[in-house]
């Protein structure tokens, strides 16, 4: 599947259309963003970490019976996926308190929370993605109930496999954000799920490693994201030694 025209160029990724109009082609940069883009700065070997690092999670996802637009790794940058209708929410599930719930509310980090926390917010940048409401989604036609539900209820599915797949690996899921879309009238998840887009904090040291070290100017972030590739088990080998490349649609 070849790569035609820029579709999206986004703040890390950009999206190219094909000669198919159903697939995409997903294009992981070495860009790391933070404060809305407003600072912006290259990692070498980071593009292609959080490519594999997506491929590997939407396949563990896609197994647990979660329906995700992944298909195919490209190259060590980039992924075929399905064309979703996109849905302008994203969705976040928090098991612990950080980043924005903790200066919203006035409270402390890492409180562990009595059940996730399951919030919506509006992707629009220029407002810095502001906290909404299922009344508000359905008010404004952002989503329908019936998507919302189903959102939800896929948001808390991931949560459960992925929240197992880090403790496993000597990793606490603190949080994470997900976006979904439609594919053939069906939600689906897309975009990505990497170290750019949850809080991910070592069990025994309660260490950050995720993008909260760009964030914080704590150093060390392409490390922290490959330590947390090779515990999970992403393979980063070279795409030509990768047996996804001999896989066809």
């Amino acid at each position: 599947m070849q790569k035609l025209a820029e579709l999206y160029r986004g703040k890390a990724k950009t999206v190219y259309t094909t000669e198919d109009p159903n697939y995409l082609v997903l294009e992981f940069r070495n860009d790391t963003s933070a404060m809305d883009g407003q600072r912006i700065q290259a990692f070498d070997r980071k593009g292609m970490i959080n490519n594999k690092f997506n491929h590997f999670i939407m396949n563990r996802l896609e197994a647990a019976g979660i329906p995700t637009q992944m298909e195919r790794l490209l190259s060590d940058n980039e992924a075929l996926v399905k064309r979703l209708e996109m849905i302008p929410i994203e969705c976040v599930i928090r098991n612990r308190t950080a980043g924005s719930l903790v200066k919203r509310l006035g409270i402390t980090e890492n409180q562990v929370l009595n059940h996730p926390l399951f919030e919506l917010f509006l992707k629009n940048d220029q407002l810095h993605d502001p906290i909404v409401s299922e009344a508000y989604c359905k008010a404004f036609g952002w989503a329908s109930e019936a998507h919302l539900a189903q959102m939800k209820k896929l948001s808390y599915q991931v949560n459960d496999v992925l929240s197992k797949l880090f403790d496993d690996a000597g990793l606490i899921l603190v949080d994470f954000k997900l976006e979904f879309g439609l594919f053939e009238n069906k939600i689906t998840l897309g975009d990505e799920f990497s170290p750019d887009g949850c809080r991910l904090w070592d069990k025994k040291t309660l260490e950050k490693m995720d993008k909260d070290r760009f964030r914080g100017n704590l150093g060390g972030v392409i490390e922290a994201y490959e330590q947390v590739a090779k515990r999970i088990g992403v393979p980063l080998a070279p795409f030509s030694d990768n047996v996804s490349a001999n896989k066809k649609i």
